[in-house]
């Protein structure tokens, strides 16, 4: 029998995520420009904070020294982080103005067998990032926000 464990904090969902890049003009260029987020702190040239208005997403310079050596096949893996948008059409005009910007697109749109809709495309560091309309998240509102 599995005892229920309280959790000592209510967690209100993933609102975070680091990523180390290779070239940091180039992923401000990326998040900024083609996903339109802002810069909520950037406390010096190999850091930057952005957000969307209800996350944040931090970039991290990595280092000269560890560049040479950096495999990202054998470093540390992510398989892909996701972001929510408001309707399958919101999904398929992402997808048209990231092929226009000429961004590698990992799996084209596709609908699911749940009802969600969604594609892959590849930051500039080769990060695979879904854009996903999930009809049970997509309609909620984050408290504070209404």
């Amino acid at each position: 029998m599995t005892r229920k464990i309280e959790p000592l904090l209510s967690l209100r969902g993933l609102r975070h995520l680091a990523l180390r890049v290779m070239d940091m003009a180039r992923a401000r260029k990326f998040y900024q420009g083609l996903l339109g987020m802002t810069v909520v702190w950037e406390p010096d040239a190999e850091n930057v904070y952005l957000t969307s208005g209800c996350d944040n997403l931090a970039l991290h310079l990595l280092p000269e020294e560890e560049r040479g050596g950096f495999d990202p096949g054998k470093g540390q893996a992510m398989d892909h982080l996701g972001f929510i948008v408001e309707s399958p059409d919101a999904v398929e005009r992402y997808e048209r103005r990231m092929r226009e910007a000429g961004v590698r697109i990992v799996k084209p749109f596709k609908r699911h067998r749940d009802g969600s809709s969604s594609f892959y495309m590849a930051d500039p560091d080769g990060n695979v990032i879904q854009i996903l309309y999930e009809p049970q998240i997509s309609p909620m509102r984050i408290r504070g926000t209404e």
